[in-house]
């Protein structure tokens, strides 16, 4: 780290205006980016700095978890769909997570654009936000496609049987992935318009709040999608039209001439992609303990909170170090710095009664509707557990998967968070159940 960078005292990012991004990442241009954010920004005491992170963290974790709690109830109330749906189940650590990844993404990117002073809120198509949603609506709509294909194999190779059939698969992700990209897209937006007039850090409350609003809406969608894929009757010819559609838009939006949306489309489909299967991976995980989780209805309600909360600590961590780097303000190196130590503690700190309030809300949304639930004691002591090493994962995870997209040449807003949340989302479900199954609640 240079001298330039050491004198800069840490500031309030969430002021910075005007600051011109240098092209490239060469550390002159890292410098000449430190000196004028060092120039820019309104300076406080470090003390101040670091707590009103932390109050904006917790603040926008707690809506997200209290928002992902609301979800898993959907999910926990819709017991007898997942039976006679079977394979629904599969698609929702999916499905939630290509909501969170891809929109995540969008935020970090705007986040950085707010930092950087090239932020403009502006209904343009060929605009920063425009050309974002623009490419996030066609990512949606494809890979929600692609995710009810891949969520049909993955069944047929784990011998998960019986369950529906490819057109219902398509049809039930493509159908709930648009619904629910349309309120995720407005909270997005939403986030970003306010970090500029009230001053939020982005990199502090777009990714817990992303991804876990992710959650409610893409939990409900998709039980909607599926009650009317029960009724509709789909045919394979109906399954095929929707891929025909889905094919149609990548083609659109591969070649399109906005080259914002272009870039987005071209480097987000591949880790999107892989990010999708390790998400399955961890659908399957979840399906194959359903009868344990229909048994105690409160794990139900639970695993899209604690799911959310894992990906949204490793997202903020991630979006953090992106911004760091994106500014010069620190190096990405195996070796973490002082100041990337920092942020990695500051995620532990707040791991502990976030993960704690998960397990509350389950257990009490669960006793007022009625469902079943192994008890307070045995909720706190897989979600602590779980939690546990789930954190300790998550920054080994979101440090050196942004680092390593950083020093690649690649931009971590893209490449970073997608992974960051679908790896977190797999490390997740097999922590959530090997912490069931060491309780004796599975």
């Amino acid at each position: 780290m240079s001298l330039v960078v050491d004198q800069t005292p840490r500031p309030s990012r969430a002021v910075l205006h005007n600051v011109v991004r240098p092209q490239g990442k060469s550390p002159a241009g890292r410098r000449e980016s430190s000196t004028l954010v060092g120039m820019r920004y309104a300076t406080r005491a470090p003390l101040a700095v670091r707590t009103a992170d932390t109050r904006q963290r917790l603040v926008a974790l707690v809506i997200g978890v209290v928002a992902a709690s609301a979800g898993g109830l959907v999910l926990a109330s819709a017991e007898g769909m997942l039976t006679d749906l079977p394979g629904l189940l599969l698609l929702v650590p999916g499905a939630i997570a290509l909501r969170g990844n891809v929109f995540g993404a969008v935020g970090s990117r705007l986040g950085t654009a707010v930092h950087t002073g090239t932020f403009r809120l502006s209904a343009r198509a060929d605009g920063v936000v425009g050309q974002n949603m623009l490419g996030a609506a066609a990512l949606s709509l494809v890979l929600s496609a692609a995710l009810g294909v891949l969520a049909r194999g993955t069944a047929v190779v784990f011998g998960i049987a019986p369950t529906m059939t490819l057109a219902d698969f398509v049809v039930v992700s493509t159908l709930g992935g648009l619904l629910a990209s349309v309120a995720v897209g407005v909270v997005t937006v939403g986030l970003a318009a306010g970090s500029v007039r009230f001053g939020w850090d982005l990199d502090n409350v777009m990714a817990p709040l992303v991804s876990t609003l992710g959650d409610l809406a893409t939990v409900p969608a998709l039980v909607v999608a599926a009650m009317l894929a029960d009724r509709a009757g789909l045919t394979d010819a109906v399954g095929l039209g929707v891929l025909a559609a889905a094919l149609a838009v990548l083609v659109v939006a591969w070649r399109t001439p906005l080259d914002e949306v272009r870039r987005i489309v071209r480097q987000s489909v591949p880790v999107l992609a892989v990010a999708g299967v390790l998400d399955l991976v961890a659908g399957v995980t979840v399906e194959k303990r359903l009868d344990d989780l229909l048994a105690a209805e409160a794990l139900l309600v639970l695993l899209p909170a604690f799911l959310g909360t894992a990906g949204a600590l490793g997202g903020i961590l991630s979006s953090r170090l992106s911004t760091h780097f994106h500014l010069g303000l620190d190096d990405a190196k195996p070796l973490p710095s002082r100041s990337s130590l920092r942020e990695a503690r500051s995620i532990g700190l707040i791991a502990v009664p976030v993960f704690a309030l998960c397990a509350a809300l389950a257990q009490g949304a669960s006793v007022v509707t009625g469902q079943t639930t192994p008890g307070l004691g045995n909720l706190l002591l897989v979600v602590l557990m779980a939690g546990a090493v789930a954190t300790v994962l998550v920054v080994l995870v979101a440090y050196y998967t942004t680092m390593a997209a950083f020093r690649f040449g690649l931009d971590p807003d893209t490449y970073g968070i997608p992974m960051v949340l679908s790896v977190l989302d797999l490390i997740g479900a097999f922590t959530l159940v090997l912490a069931m199954l060491a309780v004796g609640v599975a």
